[in-house]
């Protein structure tokens, strides 16, 4: 089995879609993906927010397989399976570090042109540039709200300091 991939990815930056739903990698996630594997991506959609999950080959073999071995008789885990399996889609960028996004993808994070790429670690959520304005909008106040409100010793974000 291959091993999963040590890169992190981190940051933003913006990207634009062609006409055909073909969008260049930016340079800082083209030439990581490049070394880590050559290129041979997943592209599938995040099932907690309307955008795209793009994982190198090898941690998106890891993820299948731990989908694959999770019981499919009960229905919350098949729904996961249906959505994160049924809507993947292997890719390899071509010569110019460009991917196509497959329309069916693009509909669902409502992708037209501008995109947000927002690194996640082990992977990279693709945002429409709208949607990401409104999303990161929302969760800096909703933040601000708990911060203010939940000071308690259990609170995840007790002891943050930034």
């Amino acid at each position: 089995m291959e091993k999963q991939s040590s890169i992190t990815f981190r940051g933003l930056q913006a990207a634009t879609l062609d006409d055909k739903g073909r969008m260049a990698v930016p340079k800082r996630f083209r030439e990581t993906l490049q070394q880590v594997c050559q290129g041979e991506v997943v592209l599938t959609v995040d099932i907690h927010d309307a955008c795209l999950l793009l994982y190198p080959m090898a941690d998106w073999r890891a993820i299948e397989a731990k989908l694959m071995a999770m019981p499919n008789m009960d229905p919350a885990t098949r729904r996961v399976q249906r959505l994160l399996l049924g809507h993947a889609v292997e890719m390899e960028m071509d010569s110019a570090g460009r991917i196509l996004v497959p329309d069916l993808l693009r509909d669902y994070a409502q992708m037209t042109k501008e995109v947000m790429l927002v690194g996640q670690g082990n992977k990279i959520e693709f945002w429409s540039a709208e949607t990401w304005q409104a999303q990161r909008e929302s969760w800096i106040q909703a933040t601000r709200e708990e911060l203010s409100t939940d000071l308690s010793p259990s609170s995840p974000l007790m002891g943050l300091s930034l």
